[in-house]
């Protein structure tokens, strides 16, 4: 599946725009500026787990996607890559 249709990113980044115009909309009513630090954690939190899952696809299907077969220290190495992710 590419990122085209994977519906977790399209989940989490309409997650992040629903908490981005929630931001707006306090920032907006003159709201509690540590509501709004929370509210747009929230956006961030949700934009970076979208990242690292189109950074996932990327590896999976440009990097790990071949005609032949790949070499098991290559599948090993691109699964510690696609693990690393976590900390981007």
């Amino acid at each position: 599946m590419s990122h085209i249709d994977d519906p977790q990113i399209h989940a989490r980044l309409r997650r992040a725009e629903g908490h981005l115009s929630k931001v707006v909309k306090m920032v907006a009513e003159g709201q509690d500026g540590l509501a709004i630090a929370q509210q747009m954690s929230a956006v961030i939190s949700a934009l970076e787990k979208a990242k690292q899952l189109i950074i996932i696809d990327h590896i999976d299907h440009h990097l790990a996607d071949s005609d032949a077969p790949l070499p098991p220290e290559i599948k090993s190495r691109l699964a510690v890559f696609r693990e690393i992710t976590k900390y981007l």
